[in-house]
Parts: C-alpha cells; structure tokens; sequence
C-alpha cells in the first residue's frame, strides 16, 4: 500500500466531506461521520503517513481514490 505522506489536515477534512462525511465535533481532533462510519483527524501538519493511511482504509477508500479527492 502507497503512503501518503504530507497530507495537511484541513486538505483532509475538505476531502472526506466530497465523499459524504461531515465535522460532528471539533477540538485537538476533527470528528466526522457519514452515519455508519466515525472518523478521527488530528489537527498535525503533515499528518503522520502510517495515520492517514489508517484513517483512509477507516472510511472505506483506497489511497488512490483518497489522492483523487484531494
């Protein structure tokens, strides 16, 4: 699996919420939700890439599908 490093987090949240997913709560971390599914965004910049890969495979997408919403 491709890594994918240096992703910003706010790039992140925008991109998670083309595919549905909306901020419930915000604080150190933006927690979103697509009603079957909770993701967890740290607010780091860059986002470690090992974490974002987990946090992509979380919401159901693929790394590619992830660097196309970007």
């Amino acid at each position: 699996m491709p890594k994918l490093p240096g992703v910003n987090h706010l790039d992140a949240i925008r991109a998670f919420e083309k595919v549905r997913f909306r901020v419930m709560r915000q604080g150190k971390h933006t927690i979103l939700s697509d009603g079957a599914r909770i993701l967890t965004i740290p607010h780091h910049n860059p986002i470690n890439a090992i974490t974002m890969g987990n946090i992509v495979r979380d919401a159901g997408l693929t790394n590619d599908e992830f660097r196309k919403l970007l």
